[in-house]
Formats: structure tokens, C-alpha cells, sequence
């Protein structure tokens, strides 16, 4: 059975102190509003609604948790990035996701979404430097990549990937489309490897690169 089909809400929390006690490994999902975030969890699970998708970037306000087959967890977390979000809401999502991404050790990896269109913003870039220190392994899907040319959207990811080398083998890239629901094989077979504890070693998702230090910061506030 796939990796994240009747996958079933657990539990939401709106502060750490709601922060449920560690039964299972975690694997969280983050990403800019609008990226595709929620499309994507639902593509995964096999479910329509699994994950709320509004027209209103950054509706969602919580971290959500849900049971996978396997005992894992998938962890939706708020998006970030959308400017007309008030500003004392902005300080409560940031101070969420910082407190689960630092302190949460159930947490085995991390699903970065970006818009492949629009991919490395700075928003993304300071969460990649302010998580990938940390070393546990990150993942980018690259949604959205039926709306560019294949031509495109090859060039997306080989910028991606060439940006991202020098973090090293724990951090990989893919394209990703909930529309044609493509690029979910391959999902499955990185968080696989995360929860097996035996890393894909196929090319078209991996960088090669040793990993290198990075600059560490605050993980990304809620502004544009």
C-alpha cells in the first residue's frame, strides 16, 4: 500500500504546550503560502480534503498531525509568507513552527514545498539555512511543474539542485505535480528511505555533495 494513502487526522495545536507526546516518527511539511502545500499532502494521501486547501493564502493556522499506516506522522505546519496576515498572528506561527522545528525529537525529516515557477525565495532560503545544520535530511518538491514547459521546468530543478549541492547527499530535490498527480513514486521512496533508515540512493532526486556549514538564523517570520 502507498506510503501515505488512509493517512487519518490525529490531532491540531495552536501553541507548543498543545504539542501532543511523541509516538512515531515525524515527518513534517513546510512551505511559503500558496505553494501547494495542502495540494500536495492531499495528492500523497490519496484523499481530497485531507489537508485544507483555501483560495486565502494562509488560512491555515495550525499544526496538524496524522496517522500514517506505518505508525509515522505527517506533519502539516502553518504556512509562511503571506504579508496580509497580521502581524501578532505572523509572531504566533513563527514562534510555532521555530519551537516544533528545534525541539521536536521525533521530527525525522523535513518536505520543503516550493512553487517551482518561483523556487529559492528568501523566505524558502532562510528556512533551508536555519534547518539544514540541524542534519537531518530535507526534501524539496518542486510543485506546480505542470503549469511550466518540460523544458522549464527541467531548468527549475537543475537550478534547484545546483543551489542546494553544497548542503550535501541529506538534502534532494524533485519535481512535483498534484494536478497530474506526478512525481509521488518518488516522494515515496525518499521518506521511505527516511523511516527505513536506508537513504534513496537514486540520481534524479539526490545531490552528490559533501555537506558544508551553514548560516545559521531564525527560522522564516511571516512577512514577505
Amino acid at each position: 500500500m502507498p506510503l501515505f494513502r488512509n493517512a487519518q487526522f490525529e490531532i491540531s495545536i495552536a501553541k507548543p504546550s498543545g504539542l501532543p507526546v511523541p509516538s512515531g516518527p515525524e515527518i513534517a511539511f513546510a512551505g511559503r503560502s500558496n505553494a501547494g502545500k495542502s495540494s500536495a499532502i492531499n495528492t500523497l494521501a490519496g484523499h481530497v480534503r485531507l489537508a485544507y486547501v483555501s483560495k486565502t493564502p494562509g488560512r491555515t493556522q495550525l499544526i496538524n498531525f496524522f496517522r500514517l499506516n506505518s505508525g509515522a506522522l505527517l506533519v502539516d505546519l502553518p504556512g509562511y509568507g503571506y504579508a496580509a496576515v497580521p502581524e501578532k498572528i505572523r509572531r504566533q506561527w513563527q514562534g510555532l513552527i521555530e519551537t516544533y522545528l528545534k525541539t521536536r525529537e521525533s521530527l525525522i525529516g523535513l518536505v520543503l514545498i516550493m512553487d517551482s515557477r518561483h523556487p529559492l525565495t528568501p523566505l524558502d532560503r532562510k528556512m533551508i539555512d536555519w534547518f539544514a545544520p540541524s542534519g537531518r535530511p530535507m526534501h524539496v518538491l518542486l510543485t506546480k511543474s505542470d503549469k511550466l514547459s518540460r523544458g522549464a521546468a527541467a531548468a527549475a530543478l537543475q537550478l534547484v539542485r545546483s543551489e542546494l549541492r553544497a548542503l550535501g547527499p541529506q538534502v534532494t530535490v524533485q519535481l512535483f505535480s498534484s494536478l497530474k498527480k506526478s512525481g509521488v513514486e518518488e516522494v515515496e521512496t525518499v521518506i521511505g528511505g527516511w523511516l527505513s533508515g536506508e537513504p534513496a540512493a537514486f540520481e534524479d532526486v539526490g545531490a552528490t555533495a559533501h555537506a558544508t556549514s551553514a548560516e545559521k538564523t531564525k527560522a522564516p517570520d511571516q512577512g514577505t
